[in-house]
């Protein structure tokens, strides 16, 4: 029997424009594979639309908070449908960049220094010496990143705005210059590490993620082997350390002095990385011989119910 899947897109969050790209490209690709599709522009009454078309999967393309951080997994559990990607735990662990950077830290992965604190606070005085960067706790796709450059005399002014949309908890980070690389774990094994050079971007922000031209990839990145495989086992290890399941990404930038060693620092790990025509993780399986339809098909077969 063909299997129904609902490929879950869109909701309320920042993201959601790259969701919809996410989840239009993966209805498609998976149409084409045979499957039965529904797709579901996710709101408040997603339960109750979920209960009434009783798909045997639900495919998760959502980005940003809710559909990532745990709680649509949680109510894919509560209403007993198997889903794709990581699980309540492991999504929730992976938003909260503080909470993933002590888990990651504790594993042995080298993290930047960082410290939380309301915006409020970050925008009065400089709480690091420069450059470091201000993230939002719990975004994505690079939403309200703001670098501090050496030299500028304030913190972001930006962070006192009545209007700003990110939560008021942040990130202050030490910016890790170099060069940005990723890599992507999928059925429990660590894929090719990729080069992303940013186009006339400060750097791999969303315009530089999402737009036509925005970067290019170099794939498989030009590194020395041991830096290479030093990468892949601290994706491995970072995905086992959250808990993650089915297809992980975990980002990183490496200060290359010149002689192909440097600092290498992990700073984040994706359980649910874009899925777009522009996205890194399609490309990277295109790379191992598996096609996008063939990746989103594996996904939806590894799908289960309690993760």
């Amino acid at each position: 029997m063909t299997k129904h899947v609902a490929v879950l897109m869109g909701g309320w969050s920042s993201e959601r424009p790259v969701s919809l790209s996410s989840g239009a490209s993966c209805a498609e690709a998976l149409r084409e594979a045979g499957y039965r599709i529904s797709e579901v522009d996710v709101d408040r009454s997603i339960a109750q639309v979920l209960a009434e078309l009783k798909p045997d999967v639900a495919f998760n393309a959502l980005h940003g908070p809710f559909g990532e951080d745990g709680r649509i997994q949680g109510l894919l559990e509560i209403l007993d449908i198997p889903y794709t990607h990581s699980g309540v735990l492991a999504s929730s662990l992976a938003m909260d960049k503080q909470k993933a950077k002590d888990v990651m830290k504790a594993a042995g992965i080298p993290v930047a220094e960082a410290k939380v604190m309301h915006r409020l606070n970050a925008a009065k005085k400089h709480v690091m010496k420069p450059p470091y960067v201000v993230k939002p706790v719990s975004e994505g796709s690079s939403f309200g990143v703001l670098i501090v450059l050496e030299g500028q005399e304030h913190p972001p002014q930006e962070l006192y705005s009545s209007d700003w949309p990110y939560g008021d908890m942040v990130m202050i980070e030490r910016y890790i210059p170099g060069r940005e690389l990723t890599c992507a774990v999928m059925d429990g094994k660590a894929m090719d590490v990729t080069e992303i050079i940013s186009t006339d971007h400060a750097f791999y922000d969303y315009d530089a993620k999402y737009a036509p031209g925005g970067s290019s990839h170099i794939l498989p990145a030009q590194l020395k082997p041991n830096v290479y495989e030093y990468i892949q086992s601290l994706t491995l290890t970072a995905h086992k350390a959250l808990g993650c399941q089915g297809v992980s990404r975990a980002d990183f930038r490496f200060d290359d002095k010149g002689d192909g060693e440097g600092e290498l620092i992990c700073l984040e790990v994706n359980t649910q990385p874009g899925m777009t025509p522009t996205s890194l993780v399609p490309e990277i399986a295109l790379e191992a011989g598996m096609n996008f339809a063939q990746l989103v098909s594996w996904m939806v077969e590894d799908a289960t119910c309690d993760r």
